[in-house]
């Protein structure tokens, strides 16, 4: 993989790169996940969701053998801007290994199948 950010634009806001170029031989998609523990406890707070949404795409990848250094891109969806903050921390910090940040997007929506949810983020992951 190669970051793609380029010197003519306005550098990256976080942990994560303008583009990603991969010639990869396998990809995989993950659903979008929500800041639900396996027991269904969901915690309040933007960060602890983050945590959980970012540690199942950690199983998912790891099922398929391929860890957070393989994604290629990220889509994350917030409830809320005050939630931008706590969410790009998390997110920071479980990125904070790799050395080629993934391509990111991030959303504010009104709402996801419960209230309760303030977070939901799915990855685009590929192995060269």
């Amino acid at each position: 993989m190669r970051a793609l950010t380029p010197f003519t634009i306005a550098p990256p806001f976080g942990a994560y790169s303008h583009g990603i170029e991969a010639i990869f031989a396998r990809v995989v998609l993950t659903s979008g996940q929500l800041g639900m523990a396996r027991d269904g406890s969901i915690p309040a707070g933007i960060e602890a969701q983050t945590e959980i949404c970012l540690a199942n795409i950690g199983a998912i990848l790891a099922e398929a053998g391929l860890g957070r250094a393989n994604i290629l891109r990220l889509n994350a969806y917030v409830t809320d801007r005050a939630f931008i903050t706590g969410y790009m921390a998390a997110r920071d910090r479980w990125l904070a290994s790799c050395d080629i940040k993934p391509a990111s997007t991030l959303l504010i929506v009104s709402g996801f199948t419960r209230p309760e949810f303030i977070v939901e983020i799915e990855a685009i992951a590929g192995i060269t």
